[in-house]
C-alpha cells in the first residue's frame, strides 16, 4: 500500500516537474515595452548570466562557477529562456575543444547599456563588502569600463584576479578573464575597495592613478590619458 501511495506520488512529482518545464513563461499581459523586456529579462539570474556572456562564449560549468548561488536546475532553465528570447545561442566547438558553449546574441548584447545603467544605479548599495559577499574580479569590468577615456584593450590586475577589457568593443566581447590576449593599450594595477569605490562614484578612474590608488602603464593612448588625467 505504501510502496503504491510512493510510487504515485512519485508520478505526479515527475508530472508536475515536465509541465513546468514545458509550460510558456510568466507574462506581465501589458502592452508597454517596459513590461515585455521585463517578461525576457526580469526573471532572478537572467541579467547575472548576460552579464558573465558580455566576456564572449562561455561553458556551463563556467557560468556555474561564476554565479555562486545559483542551481544547476535554474541555471538550465534560464538559459533555455534565453535561447527562446533571442538573448543566446548555444553551439559545439569544434575539436579538440568539442563543447558546447553559450554565447549572446545581438539582441542579447544590446543589454551592456542595461547593465550599466542598473549597475551605476545601483552602485550606492555597495557599501562595505559584507562577509557572505562572493566577488570575481571580472564583475569590476562594467564599472571601469564606464570610466575609460577613450578605445582599447586594457588589462586590470587585482589581488582577485586579473581580466581584460574591451573599451569601445563592437560585436566582439567586452570583457574577458586573464591577461590581456595581445600587447594592451594600458595596464592597471589596483585594488578591490578602488574598484568598489570606483563603481559608487565616490572616485574616478583618473583620480584613483592621480592619487596613488592605481597603477597606470603602457605606451597606448588609454595610458597617456588615465595618466595625465
Amino acid at each position: 500500500m505504501l510502496l503504491g501511495f510512493t510510487k504515485c506520488a512519485l508520478g505526479k512529482s515527475n508530472t508536475l516537474s515536465t509541465l513546468r518545464r514545458m509550460s510558456p513563461r510568466r507574462s506581465y499581459d501589458q502592452y508597454c515595452s517596459a513590461a515585455r523586456a521585463l517578461d525576457a529579462v526580469g526573471d532572478r539570474w537572467t541579467l547575472l548570466i548576460v552579464r558573465e556572456l558580455l566576456a564572449g562564449p562561455r561553458r556551463y560549468t563556467d557560468l556555474h562557477a561564476d554565479l555562486p548561488g545559483v542551481s544547476t536546475d535554474v541555471l538550465a532553465s534560464r538559459l533555455k529562456d534565453m535561447e527562446r528570447e533571442g538573448l543566446a545561442t548555444r553551439r559545439r566547438l569544434p575539436p579538440p575543444g568539442a563543447v558546447s558553449v553559450y554565447e549572446l546574441t545581438a539582441r542579447g548584447r544590446a543589454l551592456l547599456p542595461v547593465l550599466q545603467a542598473l549597475g551605476a544605479w545601483g552602485a550606492g548599495e555597495l557599501g562595505e563588502r559584507r562577509p557572505t559577499d562572493a566577488v570575481r574580479a571580472h564583475w569590476f569590468a562594467l564599472p571601469l569600463l564606464r570610466e575609460l577615456p577613450g578605445e582599447g584593450l586594457v588589462e586590470v590586475r587585482l589581488d582577485e584576479g586579473v581580466f581584460h577589457l574591451y573599451a569601445g568593443a563592437g560585436e566582439g566581447p567586452v570583457y574577458g578573464e586573464g591577461p590581456a590576449p595581445a600587447e594592451p593599450d594600458a595596464r592597471l594595477v589596483l585594488d578591490a575597495g578602488t574598484c568598489a569605490a570606483v563603481g559608487r562614484g565616490e572616485l574616478s578612474l583618473a583620480e584613483a592613478v592621480r592619487t596613488g590608488r592605481a597603477e597606470v602603464s603602457g605606451e597606448g593612448t588609454l595610458a597617456k590619458a588615465l595618466a595625465e588625467g
